[in-house]
């Protein structure tokens, strides 16, 4: 069985297993903590597929002592930002954010405030999306984005 599966593969009558990704396109935490976490769940902070860079949602919430949500979204775009870096794009290659929000009405304003010193016109694609709750107990929003590889 397996020879004539082979054989009929290397014919061009069943199609090859699909490639896996490259781990030169797979980018990791570069916290050792962060990435044995990452490697127990089993995600990636970015896969980078032809010139399209998808990024894992990154969370944002108050540390401790802090009394605003700023200083938290503040924390999670500079990440993001990070990570887009490390991938060969910024934030202007963005073309698709998606966030995820435990209570939109309240915190919406503030997070606009804090998005648009990092996302300049002309503006990405936007979803914002209420939930009951993340991932991260302490976290109140999520940020997920979709960026484009730069042109050279």
């Amino acid at each position: 069985m397996r020879r004539t599966m082979i054989t009929a593969m290397a014919a061009g009558l069943v199609a090859a297993p699909a490639a896996a990704r490259e781990a030169d396109k797979v980018l990791m935490s570069e916290h050792p903590q962060g990435r044995a976490f990452q490697e127990a769940v089993g995600y990636a902070n970015a896969v980078i597929a032809g010139d399209t860079i998808y990024l894992s949602g990154v969370v944002a919430g108050m540390a401790k002592g802090e009394s605003d949500l700023a200083p938290g979204y503040d924390r999670a775009f500079k990440a993001i930002a990070a990570t887009l870096a490390r991938a060969g794009a910024s934030w202007d290659d963005v073309v698709d954010i998606t966030t995820f929000h435990t209570d939109l009405a309240a915190h919406i304003d503030g997070f606009a405030a804090v998005k648009n010193r990092y996302v300049k016109a002309p503006f990405p694609a936007w979803t914002a999306i209420g939930v009951s709750r993340l991932y991260e107990p302490s976290a109140v929003v999520e940020i997920k984005v979709v960026a484009t590889r730069p042109r050279k």
